[in-house]
Parts: C-alpha cells; sequence; structure tokens
C-alpha cells in the first residue's frame, strides 16, 4: 500500500507539462540551403525503438497524434509551410541507417537505408526525436546539418550496445558479460553457453554504418561540396531493455564507457553528447527510475567534471502521457504519443544547442 501511494505521490509531481518553450515560436524554414562553404555539422543519434520513433503522425481525429495536437491544440505551427503543407528543411538532411534483416550478424558492411530525405514530417508513418532535434539545430546554425540516426530497436546497453571495454562482473552468482563475450550471462563456476551474438555487437554495427554514411556524403547530403563535417554531437535515446536488476545496476558505468566510446571511435573528442531518460514508461519507480537515476547522474560535475559543458543529460518524464489522450495503449512506446516525441527531441535539440554555445563564450 505505501508503495503504491508513494507511486502516485511521484507521479504527481511529474504531472504533464506545457510544451517546450518556445515551440510554437521556431520559424518556419526558407526553403533555402546552409551555407556550403561551412563544414556539415553532424549528429549521430543512437537507442533503439524510442529513438527509431513512435510519435503517430495523424489522423487529425486521433488524440496525441501530431495532426490533431496541430489541429485541437494548435502547437508547432513551424511544421507546415505557409500553403499549409509540411514543410521541409532543406538545410537538414534526415538520414537513418539499419541492420538489414537476414544478414549474418558479423556481417557490419550491409545495411538498409531506412531514410535519406530533407527533414519534414513523414508523409505516413511515425516519427522520432530527430524531427524536433533537427528543427532546433536546423534554425540555430549556419552550416549544413546532418541528422544521422544509426539504431535498431529491442537493443540494451549492457548487452548489445555494450561500448569496447567493458569487463565481465558478477551480479547474484552469475557472470555477466564483458565486450565480446558470446553468452550474456552464466552461474559462476559454470561454463558459458554461446548464443549468435556478442556483446557489443549492436554498438560495432551501429558506429559501422555510420562511418560508411560518412565515407559517402554525396549519396546522403546531395548538396555536399566537399568541403568536410565535423561530428559535433551524439544523441542517446535508450533504456527499456536495460529493466533488469544486473543491468540497471551497471548502467550508468555503461553509459559513461559509451560516451567515451563514441568520442574515440569518431576521432571527436569534443563532441558533444546529450541524452534524455526514456525507459518506454514513467519512470518513477523500480528499474526505471534507477535507469532514469543514472542518466541523470553524467550531469554530476562533481563527480565527472570532465563532462561539465559538453554532456547534458535531460529529464523528460514529466512527458509521459497517459494512453487516454494517446493513439494507443504501449506503455514501452509511449503509447505512440506525438507530443511526447516532439518535445523529446526539442529538448535534445536545446541542450544540444546550449552546448555548442558555450563553446563560444
Amino acid at each position: 500500500m505505501l508503495r503504491t501511494l508513494l507511486g502516485l505521490v511521484a507521479l504527481a509531481a511529474l504531472a504533464p507539462l506545457a510544451p517546450a518553450d518556445g515551440a510554437k515560436e521556431l520559424p518556419r524554414p526558407d526553403g533555402k540551403p546552409a551555407d556550403h562553404t561551412k563544414k556539415v555539422k553532424v549528429f549521430i543519434l543512437l537507442g533503439q525503438s524510442n529513438m527509431l520513433g513512435f510519435g503517430r503522425v495523424g489522423p487529425k481525429e486521433t488524440k496525441g497524434s501530431l495532426e490533431y495536437l496541430m489541429s485541437e491544440k494548435k502547437l508547432y505551427p513551424f511544421l507546415r509551410d505557409d500553403a499549409g503543407a509540411w514543410a521541409v528543411r532543406k538545410d537538414v538532411r534526415n538520414v537513418h541507417v539499419m541492420d538489414q534483416r537476414g544478414v549474418d550478424f558479423k556481417d557490419m558492411e550491409k545495411f538498409g537505408d531506412q531514410k535519406n530525405d530533407w527533414l519534414a514530417v513523414p508523409a505516413k508513418g511515425n516519427f522520432g526525436p530527430e524531427l524536433g532535434f533537427g528543427w532546433v539545430l536546423g534554425t540555430a546554425l549556419e552550416e549544413p546539418v546532418l541528422v544521422l540516426k544509426a539504431c535498431i530497436g529491442n537493443r540494451s546497453l549492457g548487452w548489445d550496445l555494450l561500448p569496447p571495454g567493458s569487463e565481465r562482473y558478477e551480479f547474484d552468482g552469475k557472470v555477466y558479460a564483458g565486450y565480446k563475450d558470446t553468452s550474456p550471462s552464466w552461474v559462476k563456476g559454470q561454463e558459458p553457453k554461446s548464443v549468435p551474438w556478442y556483446a557489443g555487437r549492436q554498438y560495432d554495427a551501429d558506429t559501422a554504418h555510420a562511418k560508411a554514411v560518412l565515407k559517402n556524403l554525396k549519396k546522403y547530403f546531395p548538396d555536399y561540396k566537399d568541403q568536410g563535417y565535423e561530428v559535433a554531437g551524439f544523441v542517446f535515446w535508450q533504456g527499456h531493455k536495460d529493466q533488469n536488476a544486473a543491468h540497471a545496476a551497471k548502467y550508468e558505468e555503461n553509459l559513461v564507457r559509451l560516451i567515451k566510446s563514441l568520442r574515440k571511435d569518431f576521432d571527436a573528442p569534443n563532441a558533444k553528447f546529450v541524452l534524455a531518460t526514456g525507459c518506454g514508461n514513467p519512470g518513477t519507480e523500480s528499474f526505471g527510475k534507477q535507469i532514469a537515476e543514472a542518466q541523470l547522474a553524467v550531469n554530476d560535475a562533481k563527480k565527472y567534471p570532465e563532462f561539465k559543458g559538453n554532456v547534458k543529460g535531460i529529464d523528460t518524464r514529466d512527458l509521459w502521457r497517459d494512453a487516454a489522450v494517446s493513439p494507443v495503449n504501449q506503455g514501452y512506446h509511449y503509447n505512440h504519443n506525438a507530443e511526447t516525441y516532439m518535445e523529446t527531441g526539442l529538448r535534445l535539440g536545446r541542450a544540444m544547442e546550449d552546448l555548442l554555445k558555450g563553446d563560444k563564450k
């Protein structure tokens, strides 16, 4: 009973807020390309299914869809042009690359282009945080912007996305995988049983796919003029699959190593890193809360002084929207509520913008 009451108090404290400040004030794009005398600013987006995106676009009669929010609540007017069609940003390229189904898991060279277009609301289907994020950065920067999403759903930081250098550890009588181990866990003292996968395989694949895009920028950014690029930042939204005792306990350590590994692997030591809390649930109890606290721990400058001014975790738990005001009842995908996905993207974009501005002070 006490736990239930505490849960209700926590949810009340995280009652839905108004949309992010200034959301209505973002300008419509002018349709012009960016300044291609400047290097392309690349932002690499990683995570699992919520990073893929389940924000519902329409129809406008469906509560919680983007069209409903724009029609009934008058939100996000900048997403349409003066004629009422979906506005297109010719200064922000929206790319998503992902594993191909049926390909041997060891083959990193084969992947599919899920999206390769200018940033705009998709004509059908769903969207993710890249929409709000890209709009903020496209507005803030004079340089061409490449929003490069390299991820797939159903992946954990404690296994699939485990970064290089992660070592085995013991938890509750079991040994858990270190990087490149082929068994997720095994009873201490027993022989591990291999599976057709390995710890960190998705980290290796996602980074390899992103690097392949960067080696072929003319395919993914038609206006590219060989002016070069800069990996300016990483964006992370993940957490649902780590909701177990062992992975949740190790989440903060794995996250810190992920940040450092990405900067090393992309030779981008000064790249900013932003992440949003996310487990596909309100995150106010149990492993969801534990993971959210681990995600926000990177903001502690005393604990991680090297992250001050270049890493920011943002709390999005107040953006949870109930199924009654959402397109579907599917909690692990935030009930497909477009406001959750749009606001998460906007907050991530503003966090990244603030970190970038810090370099200019």
